[in-house]
């Protein structure tokens, strides 16, 4: 399995947090949250690696369909690691999961005030500063990432206080602000036992490793009615013996985007539905790549990872842009 930042840094946490109360998830009329500069945290010693020293630059396989990758600016970019990508569908906004240091404890990271979710904004063809997400009240501890929204629904991963584990939690954008922050439920989180998520429609995909699979991580769907969920249907035609998970849909529904190992590393695949049925999936880019996001436009956003003997030392967003066909 991928060693995914976020994931990693909610898994070894360990809980001190179980402090308070499921029930205190309720936002305050006027919070006061530090102020912060997630450059101010980066340590000095970590040089920014780039595509040019990079060891393992990701592996485009559908070079007539997109542009090469690149990474995307240093609005969004740092020497520190930008992971869990979600770009809204007109393409404009991105979501992101970041912390300034992958060498620190989970505990460090809980109190340095910048780990966590960040957005930033296109204006003018350009992304603007990244600024901080909150998604808890102040004072208190989380670690929250793996962002996927829908309108003004968001749902994300967190490892909180009064709640054991990683969960995932929803939210409500208000007037600007991601507020109502609800835990998704035992039905979610026990008895179907979703992972990372992406929500299209009444329909949430999910990775989970349940019984019933096909073997490590399986790519799962469940949809709602009203508050009820139903039974989750395994996607068997992406589905193998090995890992397959942090799913994606694209707007229209009709592509199913995931990640499955390549060659030993991450790598991202898609699978189209024809007919009411998922294809067999192809392979789009290797070599330490994952969780993809697309725009509407069907420009291509992925997290790479950056490793140096065998050691993840840093992570970028990337882009690549659908080609214009002509």
């Amino acid at each position: 399995m991928r060693k995914n930042i976020y994931k990693a840094i909610l898994i070894t946490l360990t809980f001190c947090l179980l402090i308070s109360s499921c029930d205190d998830d309720k936002t305050e009329d006027t919070p006061v949250y530090p102020s912060v500069d997630r450059h101010d945290k980066l340590p000095a010693d970590i040089i920014k690696v780039t595509p040019e020293t990079d060891l393992h630059p990701p592996v485009l396989h559908k070079t007539d369909e997109f542009e090469n990758p690149v990474p995307l600016d240093s609005a969004i970019n740092t020497s520190g690691a930008e992971d869990s990508p979600f770009i809204l569908p007109d393409g404009n906004t991105m979501y992101f999961f970041f912390t300034p240091d992958v060498r620190k404890t989970a505990e460090e990271q809980l109190f340095d005030d910048v780990t966590g979710v960040w957005v930033s904004h296109k204006v003018g063809g350009s992304w603007t500063e990244a600024e901080r997400v909150w998604l808890q009240e102040p004072g208190k501890l989380a670690l929250d990432g793996a962002v996927s929204i829908q309108g003004t629904e968001m749902w994300f991963a967190s490892a909180r206080e009064g709640y054991e584990g990683v969960n995932m939690f929803t939210s409500e954008l208000i007037e600007g602000k991601w507020k109502n922050w609800t835990y998704a439920g035992d039905r979610l989180m026990k008895e179907i036992q979703i992972g990372e998520v992406h929500i299209h429609g009444d329909d949430l995909y999910f990775h989970s490793g349940r019984t019933g699979g096909s073997g490590g991580y399986d790519v799962w769907v469940t949809s709602r009615s009203g508050e009820i969920w139903s039974d989750p249907i395994n996607i068997s035609a992406v589905n193998t013996y090995e890992t397959e998970g942090w799913p994606y849909i694209s707007t229209d529904g009709n592509e199913l985007w995931f990640l499955r190992y390549y060659l030993g590393t991450p790598a991202i695949y898609r699978s189209k539905k024809t007919g009411g049925a998922w294809s067999a999936p192809e392979l789009i880019i290797s070599q330490f790549a994952g969780e993809p996001t697309l725009d509407d436009a069907g420009n291509l956003y992925f997290v790479h990872h950056f490793y140096e003997n065998d050691v993840m030392i840093e992570a970028d967003i990337y882009y690549c842009a659908r080609k214009i066909v002509k």
